[in-house]
């Protein structure tokens, strides 16, 4: 007798059949905004900036309370994100016109690309004046070097075209754009901001001019913002940099360092005006991954090249330098599967471990993470931490932009507790500090009979 066709019981089989089709691998959304420095955000509590998008993040994902550059300088930071390697390994050492060597980065979404994402990226690349399209990307809008504020001129997919309005706008629209298309593919999304970053061009000697209105520019929307509101300062703020030696130095044409070279409020008013367009940005972007239904299947992180300096030390824009201000930075990552909400994670996180992240969650083979400095945060991601990190390093190479910092290049270690400032080319000027009892920095304690052992232990460290 001929047995009846019951579709219930192959369907199961079909299902099986077709989730094996189905490519599980999370997307990538990587927000870089430049120069934001970690405390500027209200997630990590500042007292007036308005970041209700970015707060989504750390409150539905985690939020590093202590992450750090590597290089805290535009170039090479961007090049430790997307490569995972130290500056002295992928050799985007400064500012200058590295174009011809930023095409031959091996990337983490180069990476990525090659193991089946569709990837794009959108903003500044900023490792040279050269626009155009990078490998691995399918999808490519850059600007010339720093690129504009206001109507900027844009590259995407090979054409140039200047393009009326406000950049974060303008970037934005193309990032909802690619994500719109309908795909088959994950993808990768890095949204490299303009914002913070003055209105400035950028010549291939790393030197700069101010173009248009200079200066911190915010949208036309946003310019009325935090007018009665008063900057929150640290202790370091207008503080002549006594005991630092490499900064007490006389600059011939510049102030001594201390009240009168601080950054100025409206300065910092403006620099809070553009981060706010920048949350609206993330706020649209992550309402079409709701309206797409595929944002909880997307690792969503919002971090920063390096900080910015307020005045601490009497410092503004030499954000160069190895002080906190300018190496802390935001880090924060939402991806439900994997990521517990309003998680914390104390253990220091680096510029070069979120290549080696994006690798593992995509499911690249171990091969590709073997030549990289960083280490995957998937375990501190996820609370399973192996044994982790006490120390790491910072270098920045000297350059002859700054006439205030030339000759300032250093190599720094830091540990949980100590930081140790070797300068290269200033014999005699090193630094020394107990962030413990000291967390602004105000005590060289290199020459202290108390610290020897320290300095002799730390320069030890930084040797190896």
């Amino acid at each position: 007798m001929t047995r009846p066709f019951h579709w219930t019981a192959v369907l199961p089989l079909l299902l099986l059949a077709r989730c094996r089709d189905v490519d599980e691998r999370p997307n990538f959304l990587v927000v870089v905004v430049d120069d934001l420095r970690f405390d500027d955000v209200g997630a990590y509590g500042h007292p007036f900036a308005r970041t209700p998008h970015i707060d989504r993040i750390a409150r539905e994902g985690a939020l590093f309370r202590n992450a750090f550059a590597t290089t805290p300088l535009c170039s090479p930071s961007r090049a430790n994100i997307l490569t995972g390697l130290y500056t002295h390994n992928h050799g985007i050492l400064d500012n200058t016109n590295r174009s011809a060597r930023s095409h031959e980065l091996v990337t983490f979404p180069r990476r990525l690309h090659d193991a089946g994402y569709e990837t794009a990226f959108l903003g500044k690349w900023h490792m040279g004046n050269d626009e155009t399209r990078r490998p691995g990307f399918d999808y490519w809008v850059s600007m010339k070097g720093q690129g504009e504020a206001i109507d900027p001129v844009l590259h995407e997919n090979g054409k140039s075209e200047q393009v009326d309005g406000y950049v974060t706008d303008l970037l934005t629209d193309r990032a909802v754009q690619f994500l719109s298309t309908e795909r088959e593919k994950p993808f990768v999304l890095f949204l490299a901001h303009k914002a913070l970053h003055p209105n400035i061009v950028q010549h291939d000697d790393g030197s700069t001019t101010d173009i248009g209105e200079g200066g911190f520019i915010p949208a036309d929307r946003h310019r009325g913002l935090y007018v009665d509101d008063e900057i929150p300062r640290r202790p370091s703020y207008g503080a002549p940099p006594v005991g630092k030696p490499a900064l007490e130095r006389a600059i011939e044409g510049l102030p001594p360092l201390g009240p009168a070279t601080v950054t100025g409020d409206e300065t910092i008013r403006d620099r809070l005006r553009m981060l706010m367009a920048v949350d609206e940005s993330l706020g649209r972007i992550l309402q079409t991954l709701e309206s797409l239904g595929t944002l909880d299947e997307t690792v969503v992180v919002v971090t920063s090249d390096h900080g910015y300096f307020y005045g601490e030390h009497g410092l503004s824009d030499e954000r160069r330098l190895a002080y906190e201000e300018t190496l802390r930075i935001p880090l924060l990552v939402r991806f439900p599967p994997r990521v517990a909400r309003g998680s914390v994670v104390d253990p220091m996180a680096l510029t070069i471990d979120l290549a080696p992240t994006f690798l593992e969650l995509g499911g690249v083979e171990p091969g590709a993470l073997d030549a990289v400095d960083g280490r995957s945060l998937v375990p501190l991601l996820t609370g399973k931490p192996d044994e982790w990190r006490r120390s790491f390093l910072v270098e920045y190479e000297s350059d002859t932009v700054f006439p205030r910092i030339v000759n300032m290049g250093y190599r720094a270690v830091r540990t949980e507790r100590y930081k140790y400032i070797r300068y290269l080319e200033l014999p005699g000027m090193d630094e020394l500090y107990d962030l413990e009892t000291d967390p602004y920095e105000m005590k060289n304690v290199v020459a202290s009979p108390d610290y020897e052992d320290i300095g002799v232990e730390l320069l030890r460290l930084l040797d190896d």
